[in-house]
């Protein structure tokens, strides 16, 4: 049995370095004060984090000595630790060691949120399960990103990739007979989401003026569940219809135009018309007067049913036209369009510049791949508040980064911390490595949720 030992309230604790400091005059971030602590890697829970961070949350990111193996992910994982763990603090420590899992048990007894995606029953060997650190923490909110929720699958072995096959989405992303994953972690990005929509909901109900609980409670997110909400339309589809949804490239538009059209030097531009008003400022538009007398397309429904012949003779028209001229056009008619994009295209995106969408950000040498700092931009989180995005205070951290400036806040001496570093209790930022070798190249998910031991 660990016998904690904090400081006492006549004297505060010195505190942590701070994630960033608000801009002047500007008010408090909403969860100013929350605190997190996470074992997380990978997408799923680190998403979950960076919102709760983004929002304001000082959130602990507790890594092993060697650190996330997220940080030494390449091809399509290089991005994952960058992207996902921005306006964090890390805590590099060995919690096998009692005195490592002591400081986490100290974090945890001050701490509102508790975060992790690692394999059921990992956190109770360690000691950090639900039970026990409700026991040291009633008020805490102990959030697991999983993949199922509980019931038969629970037991399985679950990726992004595996319940996207499962959960109807690759089927209805490819073209018949060729199952595909959507382009993005849909699953993780959004599993990482509604888990912090949960840790937002159990806030408010702990702590809301009147019926609040004041005590935490445990919330769950899994990818499986979050894959069938995404395909949930397709399902009610079925149950209005009692028509199968075909995958999308196969689907049966609910609007006459709505496609990708090839035009001039193979450029390739997505062009739509979705009302009757918009068919009609379409064809003044271009001059297609014949195509707006037709009364075969008068309504929508009809352009629908139209598409087989319609579509042909739109694609022969348009051809001649660039991509650029096209999209000239449909701009100052108000018609619906969009450029065949690449992700890299969008560092230059004008709306994005303009808007302050993306924020400079610094991943640093051990997360990169790179062995060296990579200066760059990222998106920020798609909302504002009262006209205010949300900042990047700080990038994502180096391991151990905040180590010293953490046990220093909890009311550990000077000799008490050289020791720990001494002993590789933990690891603090000038014992950390400057860079990494670059590691074996491996798929995009080397460990597959429910994740392994740490």
């Amino acid at each position: 049995m660990i016998e904690l030992t904090f400081p006492e309230p006549s004297e505060p604790a010195e505190p942590a370095e701070p994630a960033g400091p608000n801009e002047p005059n500007e008010p408090a971030l909403p969860l100013a004060g929350i605190r997190v602590v996470e074992f997380t890697h990978m997408v799923m829970g680190p998403s979950c984090g960076m919102i709760l961070a983004d929002l304001g949350a000082e959130v602990i990111k507790v890594e092993p000595l060697a650190g996330d193996n997220t940080r030494r992910l390449v091809g399509s994982g290089a991005g994952f630790f960058g992207m996902f763990n921005r306006n964090k603090q890390s805590l590099a420590v060995d919690v096998k060691d009692p005195r490592g899992r002591e400081i986490v048990l100290k974090l945890v007894a001050q701490a509102d949120v508790f975060s992790e995606n690692f394999k059921t029953g990992t956190m109770d060997k360690l000691g950090l399960g639900r039970a026990a650190l409700g026991q040291l923490n009633p008020r805490l909110i102990y959030v697991s990103h999983k993949g199922f929720l509980p019931g038969p699958y629970e037991h399985r072995t679950a990726l992004d990739e595996v319940v996207q096959m499962m959960g109807g989405l690759a089927y209805m992303t490819g073209p018949e007979g060729q199952p595909l994953r959507a382009g993005s972690s849909v699953n993780d990005i959004m599993g990482g989401m509604f888990g912090a929509i949960g840790v937002l909901a159990a806030l408010h109900q702990r702590d809301r003026a009147q019926g609040g609980s004041g005590k935490g409670q445990e919330v769950q997110s899994a990818l499986f569940e979050n894959n069938v909400l995404l395909v949930a339309q397709h399902m009610l589809q079925f149950a209005v219809t009692g028509k199968p949804a075909a995958p999308m490239p196969n689907r049966i538009s609910a609007w006459g135009v709505y496609d990708v059209f090839t035009v001039k030097d193979g450029e390739q531009i997505f062009l739509a018309a979705v009302s009757d008003t918009q068919w009609a400022q379409l064809c003044e538009a271009f001059g297609f007067g014949d195509l707006k007398a037709d009364a075969r397309l008068a309504t929508n429904n009809l352009r629908v049913a139209a598409r087989d012949w319609l579509l042909p003779l739109l694609r022969q028209r348009l051809a001649p036209s660039s991509a650029a001229e096209l999209s000239q056009r449909f701009e100052a008619n108000g018609l619906p369009y969009a450029p065949i994009t690449q992700p890299q295209a969008l560092f230059d995106d004008p709306h994005l510049l303009a808007s302050g969408g993306l924020a400079p950000l610094v991943i640093p040498a051990d997360a990169s791949g790179a062995g060296q700092a990579v200066n760059t931009q990222v998106p920020l989180l798609p909302l504002s508040l009262d006209g205010r995005r949300l900042p990047v205070r700080q990038g994502p951290p180096a391991l151990g980064a905040q180590t010293q400036a953490l046990l220093r806040a909890l009311g550990y001496s000077p000799a008490e911390i050289e020791t720990l570093l001494a002993d590789a209790v933990v690891l603090g930022p000038l014992s950390a490595p400057v860079a990494t070798p670059r590691p074996t190249p491996h798929a995009q998910h080397p460990y597959p949720y429910p994740y392994p031991d740490p």
